[in-house]
C-alpha cells in the first residue's frame, strides 16, 4: 500500500508540475519545445509501463493507474510528433509556386 500512494503522489505531483511549467511557456516557443520533449516522453511511457506492471494482478485501482498512465503517456507522445510533423511541414516548399 505504501507504493501505491507514492505513485499517486509522483502522478499527482508530476501533473501539477507539468501544468505549471508549460503555462509558464510563450505560445511563440511551445512548438518547438514540443518537437523537443518528444524523446524525454518517451522515458515518461518507460515509467508507466513499469508501474503498471509492479501492480499488475495486485490491486484494480493499481491497474487502472498504471494503465490510465499508458494511455495518456502514449497520447503525448503521438501528439508531439504530429504537432512536430506540422511545425516542419509550415517550411516545406509548395508545389507549383516558384
Amino acid at each position: 500500500m505504501d507504493n501505491m500512494v507514492m505513485l499517486v503522489f509522483v502522478f499527482t505531483l508530476a501533473g501539477f508540475l507539468g501544468f505549471e511549467l508549460i503555462s509558464k511557456v510563450p505560445s511563440q516557443l511551445h512548438t518547438p519545445l514540443m518537437s523537443g520533449s518528444n524523446a524525454i516522453s518517451g522515458i515518461t511511457v518507460v515509467g508507466a509501463l513499469l508501474a503498471c506492471a509492479e501492480h499488475w494482478g495486485h490491486t484494480r485501482l493499481g491497474m487502472a493507474l498504471g494503465f490510465a498512465a499508458v494511455v495518456l503517456a502514449m497520447v503525448n507522445v503521438v501528439g508531439g510528433y504530429i504537432v512536430t510533423d506540422r511545425m516542419l511541414g509550415m517550411f516545406q516548399k509548395k508545389e507549383g509556386k516558384s
